[in-house]
């Protein structure tokens, strides 16, 4: 791990957006910069991809809204990511559970998925009325 739990939250602190392009684009800098930090064992290899694959797919799901036909095609996309954003809770709790020493990192950025994933879920349901 390259970078400390208090490093992220104070570059999160001010780097914070209400636009949800712009905090899913940084969210997926920063698990490149975790995962890229990981060990070099299978297990992080696997769950490494898992992650990485999920946490940046929940950005470029919203630029393929902006891309969309109709509204309801739009609405999918927003519900497209918010499936990723789960999937990537799970991958970093499972991460959280299994290695204690990855917690603290953990942590913070399942406190800023958690925001993101509020955001696609006020937004999905504003965009369904």
């Amino acid at each position: 791990m390259t970078t400390d739990s208090s490093q992220v939250t104070a570059h999160n602190s001010k780097t914070k957006s209400s636009n949800i392009k712009d905090r899913s684009y940084n969210f997926s800098l920063e698990i490149i910069k975790f995962v890229n930090g990981f060990p070099e064992k299978q297990v992080f290899k696997v769950i490494g991809n898992q992650l990485l694959r999920s946490a940046t797919s929940i950005g470029a799901n919203l630029i393929e809204a902006k891309a969309s036909g109709s509204k309801k095609e739009f609405i999918r996309y927003y519900q497209i990511s918010l499936k990723s954003g789960d999937e990537s809770q799970y991958w970093l709790s499972l991460l959280k559970d299994s290695y204690k020493n990855l917690s603290p990192r953990c942590d913070v950025l399942m406190g800023e998925l958690k925001e993101i994933c509020r955001m696609l879920a006020s937004s999905i349901i504003t965009l369904k009325r």
